[in-house]
């Protein structure tokens, strides 16, 4: 039987009171003012104002939360930074949000063993700056890198411009320690590179925070390349740059990264950061590649020759850090930049296969003329995985609603090309209503007993990634009425 809101109000009181007691002072939010700073994360167009905030500072204060929340079956939402672009830390009206910001430390560095120890509020960057005397650095790196958070990263299985060469984060995660959403702390993966059994901490990340709260990483650490080359190249427009992109790639040159933006993209980024990007250029690509002298070199020059033999009318080659990171401040700046041009906008975040980039550019630049809704286009072209901003003006009647369309119809499209709804962004609660359109029943069914497993109850993170959570025990197929758990307002049925 569903709990009145004075019976949750009381529970709430009871949690609230056991916290006080369990965590340092100041740990504890509950004044509606102090609240609001988390009612969204960077997807501010979704807002929900938590019940309370906590701020732990370890492992076992995650622990004892958890465990409150398990055994008054409030539920609950991890956080990091806050920095997500799907709503995944969107909070919970009626739950606890538990934001693990002042877990920052980096607990351990281990050159010899090339890993380090850290704790999931670090920041991204931190661990690099950690280890780059010593010739090392963490390869993943997101364009929110400077303030966005491990944890975070864990959560969403973060990309970035690198991801090309040196892939997502779950290929520099050797282990990590998990509060269990019954508040139990547990290990998984270890020290050596490859574990027997089921491959839990792969199921881990990229879990969105469904299936528990991370509370410590161990990462690996790489060395510094030798060489790095980066080059800049302006072109007439996608289609050549798009052209240039799969003949470097099927020269067989892989390089550490290939970014790729469209003229809007670019205006906005030249008023945002003055990144000073060729003149009248209907597209730039970034091509940076590393690694020992003699092969950068030797591929460098087949990058040069690729992309003026395919258009490029400005090619620029960095010639020390401080070109080169200017180079990278344009691209990196895009997604904020973008406000410099429009009021509101939304990100977002498909994949397709490189070498469908240049009908699937083509097919979004129709829709945003048909529609009417200007799309800016940043993106990993390496491996196809597009951002597209779409543009709008929420003051305008309908035009957030336009824009929604116009964001539906570029996943479809990728959906059609054999591509994904996401490649780091993650589902959150943003693209829920999408996972039907990707997965059948039957798979949206053996995901969730993935979820059930960890989570029987339903209190972890509950709402977010599928659309209509199934209960644990449940019997898969169609359902009808209306879902226990959004009934009991734990979950949204699409």
């Amino acid at each position: 039987m569903q709990s009145t809101s004075t019976e949750a109000e009381q529970t709430l009181d009871q949690v609230v009171q056991l916290f006080h007691t369990a965590l340092p002072p100041n740990a504890v939010i509950i004044d509606p003012q102090r609240l609001r700073t988390y009612e969204c994360d960077g997807l501010a167009s979704y807002r929900v104002v938590p019940a309370v905030v906590v701020l732990p500072e370890t492992a076992e204060q995650v622990r004892q939360i958890v465990r409150i929340c398990a055994e008054h079956q409030v539920p609950f939402v991890a956080r990091g930074s806050g920095t997500g672009l799907s709503g995944g830390a969107l909070p919970h009206a009626s739950g606890v949000l538990v934001v693990t910001s002042k877990m920052r430390q980096i607990l351990e560095i281990d050159l010899a063993n090339e890993r380090a120890v850290v704790e999931p509020g670090v920041i991204n960057l931190d661990i690099t700056k950690a280890v780059a005397a010593q010739g090392y650095y963490f390869a993943p790196d997101p364009s929110s890198q400077q303030v966005c958070s491990v944890g975070g990263n864990v959560a969403e299985n973060a990309g970035g411009a690198h991801c090309l060469k040196y892939g997502f984060t779950t290929n520099h995660i050797l282990a990590l320690e998990v509060v269990t959403p019954d508040g139990d702390i547990v290990e998984l993966g270890g020290d050596a590179r490859e574990t027997p059994g089921y491959d839990l901490l792969g199921a881990f990340i990229g879990s969105e925070g469904t299936l528990g709260v991370v509370t410590k990483i161990t990462v690996r650490l790489l060395r510094k390349p030798e060489a790095v080359q980066t080059l800049l190249a302006g072109f007439p427009s996608t289609d050549e740059a798009g052209a240039a992109v799969s003949a470097i790639i099927a020269d067989g040159v892989t390089p550490a990264a290939i970014e790729m933006m469209d003229a809007l993209a670019i205006d906005a980024a030249e008023q945002a950061v003055q990144c000073g990007y060729p003149a009248g250029a209907g597209a730039v690509l970034i091509v940076e590649l590393d690694g020992p002298a003699a092969e950068v070199e030797h591929t460098f020059a087949e990058v040069k020759r690729h992309c003026e033999a395919h258009g490029a009318f400005e090619i620029r080659v960095a010639a020390d850090d401080g070109e080169r990171a200017m180079i990278w401040k344009g691209r990196k700046s895009a997604f904020a930049a973008v406000g410099r041009i429009s009021p509101d906008y939304i990100v977002q975040d498909g994949v397709i296969p490189r070498t469908a980039l240049p009908e699937v550019l083509g097919r979004i630049a129709r829709l945003s003329a048909e529609s009417g809704v200007r799309v800016a286009n940043v993106f990993h072209a390496g491996d196809g995985n597009l951002h597209p901003l779409v543009l709008f003006d929420d003051a305008e009647p309908g035009a957030n609603e336009r824009a929604e369309a116009v964001s539906g119809a570029i996943l479809d499209l990728c959906i059609e090309h054999g591509g994904s709804i996401t490649g780091e962004h993650g589902v959150g609660a943003d693209k829920v209503k999408y996972m039907g359109r990707m997965f059948t029943a039957d798979d949206l069914d053996t995901m969730q007993r993935v979820r059930c497993a960890f989570d029987p109850v339903g209190i972890c993170n509950p709402g977010k990634v599928f659309p209509t959570p199934r209960l644990c025990g449940e019997v898969p197929g169609p359902r009808r009425g209306v879902h226990p758990l959004t009934e009991a307002g734990l979950a949204d049925q699409f």
